[in-house]
């Protein structure tokens, strides 16, 4: 009994652990892309952008 609570609690931890670092950069993505939307509307652009007229 004892090693299946071992076994089991570190699924479990593995599982949370899985879960949130997903999470964190589900959420940390979705906060750059917002960063990045309010620079290119202030007329920031990046370097890799491609200009909107044809040069």
């Amino acid at each position: 009994m004892t090693h299946a609570f071992y076994v089991y609690s570190s699924y479990g931890f593995a599982a949370f652990v899985t879960i949130a670092v997903t999470l964190w950069i589900w959420v940390d993505g979705r906060a750059r892309q917002k960063e990045l939307a309010a620079l290119e509307a202030s007329g920031i652009r990046r370097r890799s952008a491609r200009p909107k007229d044809s040069q």
